[in-house]
């Protein structure tokens, strides 16, 4: 089958928008997977109307319009993904039992490479990772998806009251409404979205170097020296969490099975932030993936930990599936 003209002119319109739009519909949702899928979706449903696009608004709203009215036909009885703290329980003992729930629907990460804007405008680039920061999207998720669509299209795309309105086939002030709410119940919540307007330093730099090192020595006291007093890890699908730099030091100690030089680490980036594929050590040799690390940093150390034990997720984060490496001793 061949493109017509028209095809080709779509394409040629539309297809500078698919990273925006992926990371717009992973704000909505909190997977990758289902992002992509709602991408996709998007431009089915935007090929198939496109001969009747009139330019009564630019393609980029018309584009962002079908997205969101997607992803919320596709949150449509569905619950909330949460992490470990959201749950709603204490912080767990570090001795304690690992529970795991795996059926439960958690918040997933993305890599930057796939939504952070590609433009060279230092200042578009530190927006764009703002708005895909784990704590924001994860903050996203108590909302219910009207006044999530609003809060995103608001506050984060900067559409006016009006354009949401019509985006929303609902009255201005409907959206208005919305968003007094929304904001509201994150406030209630203490969330927020987090600033990152600047790429780390030479000395946080240097202490992702150390977190490393600390990681393949398994070195207990320098992983704790690395941590903020209060850091907070979490690692789903295990229901934990886990708060206090002695506390995730006693963690790793006692129930992270790799031992010393069995956990190397490589570097990429997730949602904005410093992110770690660590694999563990095969009896057979080599390493394979074990889990992907989030990190937040304040100042030099690291203040959160989120830890994805989806070892599916390191090829959407173009990580080896394998390691070379000597067998174990």
């Amino acid at each position: 089958m061949t493109q017509t003209a028209a095809d080709e002119d779509f394409i040629r319109l539309t297809d500078p928008y698919r990273r925006e739009l992926l990371a717009h519909c992973y704000r909505m949702l909190g997977s990758l997977q289902d992002a992509e899928d709602l991408v996709q979706e998007t431009y089915l449903r935007a090929w198939r109307a496109y001969p009747g696009f009139e330019n009564r608004s630019t393609l980029r709203t018309w584009l962002y319009r079908i997205a969101t009215n997607a992803s919320l036909t596709a949150l449509e009885g569905r619950t909330r993904r949460p992490l470990p703290t959201g749950l709603g329980a204490p912080s767990s003992g570090p001795e304690e039992p690992l529970a795991e729930q795996p059926e439960v629907p958690w918040l997933e990460p993305v890599p930057d490479a796939l939504v952070v804007s590609d433009t060279a405008d230092p200042a578009e680039v530190a927006v764009s990772r703002e708005s895909i920061r784990l704590a924001f999207v994860a903050a996203l998720q108590y909302l219910p998806p009207r006044q999530r669509a609003v809060l995103i299209l608001r506050d984060v795309l900067r559409w006016r009251s009006a354009e949401v309105a019509c985006a929303l086939s609902i009255s201005t002030a409907a959206v208005n409404s919305l968003l007094q709410r929304a904001r509201a119940r994150l406030d209630r919540a203490g969330l927020s979205q987090e600033s990152v307007s600047e790429p780390e330093s030479p000395a946080q730099r240097d202490l992702l170097d150390r977190y490393v090192a600390a990681f393949w020595e398994k070195d207990i006291p320098a992983i704790v020296e690395l941590f903020t007093a209060d850091a907070v890890w979490e690692m789903p699908p295990y229901t934990g969490w886990y708060q206090g730099a002695g506390a995730i030091g006693r963690l790793i100690g006692t129930q992270c099975p790799g031992g010393v030089h069995d956990m190397p680490m490589l570097a990429t980036r997730a949602n904005g932030q410093p992110a770690f594929g660590l694999y563990l050590r095969d009896p057979d040799g080599g390493f394979v993936p074990f889990q992907l690390q989030v990190l937040t940093l304040r100042g030099t150390q690291v203040s959160r930990a989120t830890v994805f034990f989806a070892t599916g997720l390191f090829r959407a984060f173009g990580l080896p599936a394998w390691l070379a490496g000597e067998p174990a001793r």
